[in-house]
């Protein structure tokens, strides 16, 4: 079975400052093969664009979840996009996803991305932060029986699986895309200072592993 050694030297990365030059240049940079792509932040090299738009509004979530909104419950929705311009497959780790966030100037924490039945578990989970207190680590969900919170859940995991990102493979010339969520325990101005951190990526042909991403959310 062959290794797979993972480059954690950064290379040479553009950033793009706003909106409209953004639009601009992967339009160039993509032809005509794919539509211009419309997000907050974003980082792309070696053929791969990844964007990232964080849900900080609560009517974002009114379409995906009509009755019960994550977003109540503390957690962020980040919206993900995984585009690949190359002629090769590309294969991301989707359970090696970070969110970086910054709890004070000395206190740096990464959060995994939720599935949707940790979502439903952090939802429905009793008590909460209290929003007064002095930050801390932001705990993992406390999980919940099996089977528990009825239907409600079920739908709740329903409609989070549906909107998640539903595959970490990106065919060459393809986009995926879909939802991330981070339990954030109500503290969303944290994400003006959070970096989406995609450290595995790798080119299925010859599994040669790609620089890993670093996308600043509020930029």
């Amino acid at each position: 079975m062959r290794n797979i050694y993972y480059n954690h030297m950064r290379i040479a990365a553009f950033r793009i400052p706003t909106v409209a030059t953004s639009l601009s240049l992967l339009a160039t940079f993509a032809g005509a093969q794919q539509a211009p792509l419309r997000t907050a932040s974003l980082e792309s090299h070696e053929g791969l664009t990844i964007t990232a738009n964080p849900w900080t509004d609560a009517a974002k979530y009114k379409e995906t979840f009509p009755k019960k909104s994550p977003y109540a419950s503390g957690i962020l929705a980040l919206e993900v996009s995984f585009r690949n311009d190359s002629d090769e497959s590309v294969r991301v780790n989707l359970s090696r996803i970070r969110l970086t966030v910054h709890l004070d100037a000395e206190n740096t924490q990464e959060l995994p991305s939720l599935s949707a039945e940790e979502l439903v578990q952090a939802v429905l989970k009793p008590g909460g932060k209290d929003p007064t207190a002095k930050r801390n680590k932001i705990p993992l969900p406390v999980p919940i029986p099996k089977g528990g919170g009825g239907k409600n859940a079920e739908e709740l995991q329903r409609q989070a699986q549906e909107a998640s990102v539903p595959t970490g493979v990106v065919a060459p010339h393809s986009t995926v895309k879909g939802l991330l969520y981070f339990d954030l325990q109500k503290q969303f101005d944290l994400v003006d200072t959070a970096h989406l951190y995609v450290p595995e990526l790798v080119l299925m042909r010859g599994n040669r592993a790609l620089t890993y991403f670093d996308i600043d959310l509020g930029h």
